[in-house]
């Protein structure tokens, strides 16, 4: 199933990074901003069809949360199988690096974001459940921002089976939970990691928290207690990866 994505810059980095998947354009050829631009240029140099925009009722909102009417219809970016996710674990240079695994986050924006933040810091992959998460539609492509494109992931029905399987390949599971007892700053950055999330407003699941080698906060230094998960996402990944 093909997606509408309307922000530029998401358009940019599937033209980038896998052009035949690119459908068509529906952009102004006289550009509606920079980065319009360029999509339309390099929507030519693959030969990609270019039509007129389709015209949305003046400051409708997208499911994006964006205004405007051009857009690109992309085929979705196709999931990996887990083993191929985490194949390298044990030979990076370093022993290190960070993956992601969600735990049934609903919230678009959320997981757009939290693909925004993986590859702005270099996540390795990210981890899904496929069923009662959000489903990968054009909100989570405009919100990522490109992040969608350049950050491999895999769908699992069961999320501990992925567990298993990131634990063969040499990773480590940290959990990040409000109620854990140790702080993200006690955590090392001497292996690799498997960052888990949990749901919006749960949090991690009992069996999923329970197959967690290790759990960590962050702790608080005002009065509000708590981040909405893609935030605490950005700041737990941060943590990790920097050197």
């Amino acid at each position: 199933m093909p997606v509408a994505v309307r922000n530029p810059h998401s358009v940019l980095a599937a033209l980038e990074t896998r052009p035949k998947d690119v459908l068509s354009v529906s952009a102004s050829t006289k550009a509606d901003g920079d980065a319009w631009e360029k999509v339309v240029r390099l929507a030519r140099e693959a030969k990609v069809s270019i039509q007129s925009p389709s015209s949305l009722p003046k400051g409708k909102q997208t499911d994006g949360g964006r205004q405007g009417t051009a857009e690109a219809s992309i085929k979705e970016r196709s999931p990996i199988a887990p083993e191929e996710l985490f194949t390298g674990a044990k030979t990076r240079k370093g022993g290190k690096g960070l993956w992601l695994a969600l735990d049934s986050l609903q919230d678009p924006h959320n997981v757009g974001a939290i693909f925004r933040a993986a590859a702005f810091f270099g996540v390795e992959g990210i981890l899904i459940t496929s069923e009662r998460s959000a489903p990968l539609t054009s909100a989570v492509y405009d919100v990522a921002c490109g992040g969608v494109e350049y950050v491999p992931f895999s769908m699992q029905i069961n999320l501990v089976r992925g567990f298993e399987i990131a634990k063969e390949a040499g990773l480590w599971i940290l959990g990040a939970s409000e109620h854990a007892g140790d702080s993200l700053k006690s955590i090392e950055r001497d292996r690799p990691w498997l960052l888990v999330l949990g749901n919006e407003e749960k949090g991690m699941r009992r069996l999923t928290e329970e197959s967690c080698d290790l759990l960590c906060k962050i702790p608080a230094l005002g009065p509000v207690t708590s981040l909405n998960v893609s935030v605490a996402a950005g700041v737990l990944i941060s943590h990790l990866t920097s050197t």
